[in-house]
């Protein structure tokens, strides 16, 4: 049963738009930097992520947004509590992230 995991950023309104790309650039490198520690293989399936573009006004200041799948809940629980990789690029996004939004979902489970 895979889950799907989004997270949403607002950069903070001073950060240059180099420094953001870069950040982008890390979040997104995450696909292949985080390692599972038993099969010593990538394990995020990296769908995408981007500079918001939506019409309808309801972003609540987000500006990027990034979306990502795991095959389990175990999965997902690693990388956010314990992948040196994920926890290394958020030590580096810290200062330049003035809020962000993460929800997570298994699809078709309501």
């Amino acid at each position: 049963m895979s889950l799907v995991h989004i997270v949403a950023f607002k950069f903070k309104d001073l950060v240059p738009a180099e420094e953001v790309k870069a950040a982008c650039d890390r979040m997104l490198a995450l696909g292949t930097n985080c390692i599972h520690p038993t099969s010593q293989k990538t394990y995020i399936k990296v769908i995408g992520g981007g500079r918001d573009n939506s019409p309808e006004g309801m972003q609540h200041g987000m500006t990027h947004s990034f979306v990502f799948q795991f095959e389990s809940v175990e999965d997902r629980d690693y990388y956010v509590k314990k992948d040196p990789a994920h926890l290394e690029f958020v030590s580096t996004i810290k200062d330049l992230v003035e809020d962000a939004h993460v929800m997570d979902f298994i699809p078709g489970v309501f």
